[in-house]
């Protein structure tokens, strides 16, 4: 089994920063791709970034390109969201999740197999 731990939300100001951490234990390997979605209230869950740990490859949603970096930390089994210049539709509740299949980089919440219990981040105007 794999646990998913995330931390590093909170409220913010427009414009603002937070980096969220989602530290990973358990059967967890290199082969894996990490993944962060966010749902905001009566909203579906959505794809915000992804990363893969062998190849340190990345993906982004277009809503949060150029504003956020997703990168990991193979030492401590950790994978960061780095979220810059944050707008209010930003609010949202933010979840890690693992892929354990091996290949693309993928965006769909059912292409998951493991989540967070996640973390709010909630950007005021």
């Amino acid at each position: 089994q794999v646990q998913l731990v995330e931390s590093g939300g909170g409220l913010v100001q427009a414009g603002g920063s937070l980096r969220l951490s989602c530290a990973a234990s358990g059967r967890t390997f290199r082969s894996n791709a990490m993944g962060w979605f966010r749902q905001a209230p009566g909203k579906e869950r959505e794809f915000v970034a992804a990363f893969r740990w062998g190849s340190s490859s990345t993906y982004y949603a277009n809503s949060v390109r150029g504003r956020f970096t997703i990168s990991g930390d193979n030492a401590k089994n950790t994978v960061y969201l780095q979220m810059n210049s944050l707008k209010p539709e930003d609010t949202a509740v933010y979840y890690c999740a693992l892929d354990s299949t091996f290949g693309l980089l993928r965006v769909g919440v059912g292409d998951y197999d493991y989540w967070g219990q996640g973390t709010q981040v909630t950007v005021s105007s």
